[in-house]
This record gives structure tokens, sequence and C-alpha cells, in this order.
């Protein structure tokens, strides 16, 4: 079931990339949801890495959320 909710979660920030793609475009979209899906996900990231024993599938299933959602940010004020 783990190994579902890596896969789940992962797509679910990897469909970031037409809001980047829009983002270069000229259109950016809002910072809001990206900004706030950032941070849900580094909390996530920290709660896995900070337990007794390491938490590896929430761990690996939010860090595509730290890195698309941050990439969507910064493309948002690169365009």
């Amino acid at each position: 079931m783990s190994k579902f909710a890596i896969l789940t979660c992962s797509l679910m920030y990897i469909s970031y990339i037409p809001q980047i793609i829009q983002n270069f475009s000229g259109s950016p979209v809002s910072p809001i949801q990206p900004a706030v899906a950032t941070l849900n996900a580094t909390l996530w990231v920290c709660y896995g890495w900070f337990k007794t024993y390491k938490d590896w599938p929430v761990i690996i299933s939010n860090l595509p959320g730290i890195i698309f959602g941050f990439v969507t940010l910064i493309t948002i004020y690169l365009h």
C-alpha cells in the first residue's frame, strides 16, 4: 500500500509541470497554492525524517513536493 501512496503523492506534485510551463509562457499562476504545497511537503518530510525510525514512504513521496512546488514558485516570478 505504501508504494501506491508514494506513487499517487509523487504524481500530485509532478502535476505542477503544466503550471511551470504556463509560468514560462507569460501567464503566471497564483503563488498561494504552490507555496502552501511546498510548506506542507516540507513539514511532512521533516516529520518523516525526525521520527525515531525514519518514515521513508512519507519522505520519498513528499520530496517531489518540495522540489516542484519551489520550482513553480520561482518560475512565477521569473516569467
